[in-house]
This record gives structure tokens, sequence and C-alpha cells, in this order.
């Protein structure tokens, strides 16, 4: 019964992941897709700190992003890698909250300006398209996930001091 109550938190937990991925990604669209892009999204890129629930989810809802946000195939496959190999080495380093993103960062600054160049046509040099993708991973996976891992730390802390009492 604990196997099958654990099975059904993970699956639970990356659903939600997923569909929160899908949702930023979708409700900030003019800015999640193109050479200059924030894909505020990628702040969940933060959740392999807490769960493994987060490197099935974040590679699903990118994936559904993608797919919803028009994107071209290459896109959609290498893009969506691109993020799970960034959630399966940010949860290698999760012993680190600061570590966690740079996989996300850096994973994503190699593969997408290959999409933006090759799939897309976006006329710029390979150097500059990476360090326009390299800006809004920055922003997106280490400002904003640290943010948003600073609230999870925090609230995490005032659940477990409130069942202690």
């Amino acid at each position: 019964m604990k196997n099958e109550a654990t099975a059904a938190t993970f699956m639970a937990q990356g659903a939600a992941i997923a569909a929160i991925y899908v949702v930023l990604t979708v409700i900030f669209a003019p800015i999640s897709f193109g050479a200059m892009q924030i894909r505020i999204a990628e702040m969940l890129t933060i959740l392999p700190l807490f769960t493994p629930a987060a490197i099935p989810g974040l590679f699903i809802g990118c994936i559904l992003a993608n797919l919803l946000g028009g994107a071209i195939f290459w896109d959609i496959v290498f893009g969506s890698i691109a993020t799970l190999i960034g959630a399966v080495f940010g949860y290698a380093l999760r012993f680190n909250r600061w570590l966690v993103p740079i996989p996300a960062i850096l994973s994503n600054t190699v593969i997408i300006p290959l999409i933006l160049r090759y799939g897309y046509g976006v006329n710029m040099p390979l150097p500059l398209l990476a360090v326009s993708v390299a800006v809004g991973e920055v922003i997106g996976c280490f400002l904003l996930g640290e943010l948003l891992a600073s609230v999870l730390l925090k609230r995490r802390r005032v659940f477990s001091d409130a069942e202690q009492s």
C-alpha cells in the first residue's frame, strides 16, 4: 500500500509540474519563444532540488508547451531533451541548491541556439544566439528559480515547525 501511495504521489507531483510548466509557457508565450527569450517556466528547473518527480514533469511539460506553442519538430524533440538533461543533472546536484539550475542553463545554452539557427533559420551567429539564450536561462533558471526555491524552502520550514509543535 505504501508503494502505491508513493507512486501516486510521484505521478501527481510530476503531472502538476508539467501542467504548471505548460501554463507558464503559454501565458508568457510572447517571451517564451524565439531568439531573445525568457521562458518564465524555466524557474521550475529548480524543482529537482525537492523531488525526483520534477524530472519527468519538466520533460513532459516542455514537450507539451512546445507543441502548444507551435514549435517545429526539432525544437519539440531537442528542446525538451535539453530540459530533460538539465533536470537529470540538476537532481544529481541537489546537495547544493545553488548548483541545481546550472545544468539547465548549460544544456539549453548549447542546444537551443542550434535549433534556432538551423531549425528556425534565425540569421544570427551561433555565439550571439548562445549568449542570448544563456541570458534568458540565467534569468529564468537561476534568478527566478532561486527565488522560487527560497519561497519553497521557507514554506517547508514553516510546515515542519508546525508539525513539531
